[in-house]
Parts: C-alpha cells; sequence; structure tokens
C-alpha cells in the first residue's frame, strides 16, 4: 500500500539521522578528552575581552581602578594577583594611610598647580573615608523611627536648626531629626563655637559631629559618613530625608505619601526634584564648576541635593556601593553615580522644589501645603510658613 510504504521510509530515515547524531556527538566528546580521559582545557591563543586604556581624567581614571578592584569576576579568580597581570597604571602605589595627603595627585592632573585650592585639597584627601566622631547620639533611634530626617547643616547655623525644631523637624514617635555636622577649622575662618555646640547637642541630643573639614566640595563626604552612621544607629528607620537646613518641609505630606505606597515601591523610593542630561560645569567662575582635566561625560540622572527622600533599606544599599565610587566634588551628583552603580534611577516628584516656586507663590499659604520641600527658606521663613500648614481652619480647597 502507498500510504504504508511512506511511513516506512520516514520511519526509517528518522532512525538513520539518530545514528549519524549519536556518532557526531561521540566523536566530539573524544575529542574534547586528552589520554588520561579528561576534559580537555582549551586555553584561547588570543585576548578576548578589550584591553583597558587609561583615561586621561583624574576622576574617571580613579573611577576605572575602583572598576577593576570591585569587579567580580576577577576577585572571584584564585590567585588574583599571580593569574593577571595588571597594566603600570593601576599600579601605582598608594599611601598606606589612606587619610594622609597623597602628593602623587599632583601628577596626575595636569593643571593642578592652576586649580583653586578648593579643587587642590579635595584631591590630596580624597580617598578618605573614615572621621574621627566628636559628637554622636548613638541611641537616637532606639524607638526604629517611621521617618529619619538627617539634615546637612554648619556649626554657625543655631538660629537654622532651631526654626527646624520647632517646625517640620520636631521629633516624635514615628520622626526622629539628625543634625549633619564637620568641623568648622580657623582656616576658614570660623570662629571657635564648639562649646557652644557642645552645649546645643546636650541639650537636644541631635548633633552629630565628626571631625573633618566641613567644606562645600566635602559634603560628599558628609555623605558617606552619614550613611556609614545610618547602617551602624538607625539602620531600622524605614525612610530617610536627606537635606540642607535652609528649606521648608511639609512633613505631613511626606508622611501621607509614605503611608500609601506598596512593599514594592517602597525598596527602591529615591524621590525628589531630578536633574536630567546634565554635565560639569567648565566656567571657572560657577560654583559647580569641575575642570576638564579631573572628570569627562554627562552626570547621571540625580535629585536636587536640596533634599530627597529615599527608603531606608535603599539606604544600607548606597552605604555599600558608596566604597565603589570615587568621591566627587558634588554631594548630589555623588548619589547620583551610587543610584547609577545599583541600576536606579531617581524618580521626579513634583511637590518637591529644590530651585524654588515662582515669586508670586511664596507668600500663598494653600501652595505649601501642597508641597513635600521647597528650597531656600530663612529661619524667619520657617517660623512663618509653619503655621500654615498646621492651622486647619486655613480653607484650601
Amino acid at each position: 500500500m502507498p500510504v504504508a510504504r511512506r511511513k516506512v521510509r520516514v520511519l526509517c530515515a528518522t532512525m538513520m539521522l539518530n545514528v549519524v547524531i549519536f556518532f557526531l556527538v561521540g566523536v566530539s566528546w573524544n575529542l574534547g578528552r586528552d589520554k588520561s580521559d579528561r576534559p580537555k582545557v582549551r586555553i584561547p591563543s588570543k585576548r578576548f575581552w578589550r584591553q583597558q586604556v587609561p583615561s586621561k581624567y583624574f576622576w574617571n581614571k580613579e573611577q576605572q581602578r575602583l572598576d577593576l578592584i570591585y569587579n567580580p569576576i576577577f576577585n572571584s579568580l584564585p590567585r588574583f594577583d599571580s593569574l593577571i597581570k595588571l597594566p603600570d597604571w593601576l599600579n601605582i602605589i598608594r599611601p598606606v594611610n589612606p587619610c594622609e595627603p597623597d602628593y602623587r595627585v599632583p601628577t596626575q592632573i595636569s593643571d593642578y598647580n592652576t586649580l583653586p585650592h578648593r579643587f587642590q585639597d579635595f584631591f590630596l584627601h580624597m580617598r578618605c573615608r573614615t572621621y574621627p566622631m566628636l559628637i554622636n547620639q548613638p541611641h537616637v533611634c532606639d524607638q526604629k523611627p517611621f521617618l529619619l530626617l538627617a539634615i546637612k547643616s554648619l556649626i554657625p547655623h543655631f538660629d537654622q536648626r532651631q526654626a527646624i525644631r520647632e517646625t517640620w523637624g520636631r521629633a516624635n514617635r514615628i520622626v526622629v531629626t539628625v543634625f549633619l555636622l564637620g568641623n568648622a577649622l580657623p582656616v576658614d575662618h570660623f570662629p571657635d563655637l564648639l562649646g557652644m555646640l557642645g552645649h546645643e547637642a546636650k541639650l537636644h541630643k541631635d548633633v552629630l559631629l565628626w571631625d573633618y573639614r566641613d567644606t562645600f566640595f566635602n559634603l560628599t563626604l558628609k555623605d558617606v559618613l552619614f550613611l556609614e552612621w545610618f547602617s551602624q544607629n538607625c539602620p531600622h528607620a524605614q525612610y530617610v530625608l536627606k537635606g540642607d537646613d535652609d528649606v521648608f518641609v511639609n512633613t505631613f505630606r511626606i508622611i501621607e505619601l509614605l503611608g500609601g505606597l506598596s512593599d514594592i515601591k517602597a525598596k527602591d523610593l529615591f524621590i525628589g526634584d531630578v536633574i536630567s542630561d546634565a554635565g560639569p560645569q567648565r566656567d571657572r567662575k560657577l560654583k559647580y564648576f569641575v575642570p576638564q582635566s579631573v572628570f569627562t561625560g554627562q552626570y547621571p540622572a540625580y535629585a536636587g541635593g536640596g533634599g530627597y527622600l529615599y527608603s531606608g533599606e535603599l539606604a544600607l544599599r548606597l552605604r555599600n556601593v558608596s566604597r565603589q565610587v570615587a568621591l566627587y566634588p558634588i554631594d548630589d551628583v555623588y548619589t547620583g553615580m551610587c543610584l547609577k552603580k545599583l541600576g536606579l534611577v531617581p524618580e521626579n516628584h513634583s511637590g518637591f522644589k529644590t530651585f524654588d516656586i515662582e515669586e508670586k507663590y511664596r507668600n500663598n499659604p494653600c501652595v505649601y501645603r501642597k508641597l513635600m520641600l521647597v528650597h531656600s527658606r530663612t529661619p524667619q521663613d520657617v517660623l512663618k510658613i509653619w503655621p500654615w500648614i498646621t492651622h486647619l481652619e486655613l480653607d484650601c480647597q
């Protein structure tokens, strides 16, 4: 029968194909084994990854070093140093103590001697990430706060800290406030106010002070030191609002927002006034000037440093990943770099106004009820605005 013959032919062809495949598999298996019947190790005769070329820009080159140091593939290899010969530019000997000035830096930045002193000082000490703590509050988070307000301040800003304590930073069962300070040195023309600060710290128990030079460029260092403190003293806080001491915060709106978040949303929460597609300023007259000899490339998306909100869980991850990112002299950009390293992007929220609001709205009480944070405001402004938030009889429909 024709149909029966076709079935027999198909069956025979299938059996022959299986025999051929079995034969080829057997041959390939035997070719991959040596005489001792062990699998043969095939070693590539040529380099199978692109050789990294050192950047001529100082920060980018420092980041290349850290990327290699923390590369999980290289670090998983046994006897890493003997298996892979590092290029000479990655083998530059560093001081044994990273907190000693690194006098090799001037030879690595082409125009170092012409840079403003604030740059020279920052780069000489940029590898130091540990400084003594002069004032600590180890028990401030014993009750595991829902929201930690971490406010960057300077020693002389007594009035700004007090205005915050009396208004949006008032501590209670679910909100805890700490002020982050570095040392004010005579070289920066600050008076000696440590005695007064010590009295303030004992009275309010909310001051954290580290023994490092508190400058604009060292705001990045303040962030790193805070994250380390957080991991040791306040790791159970659910959320962190990080801000300057000249902002106004609608704490009620913040808590309302956080209370409505799902667990998935809360895990990676990082919101603020996000800046995208930015890059370094090359005009030496500008506050955010960064010389081309130091950094090249675009900045990642970052939230304006006046204030942003993130989860406590993310704070712990930022603490860990910050070790893999070279310190950068602009703190909010640096935080964006750390987020990028984690594979995260900050989320923009219209309630954060780190570049202020239109002047015609600045004295409108109802506008502040809708905002989360606005920058900047004087202590007098803060004391004036707060009753607009707390007086429920104000009609803002």
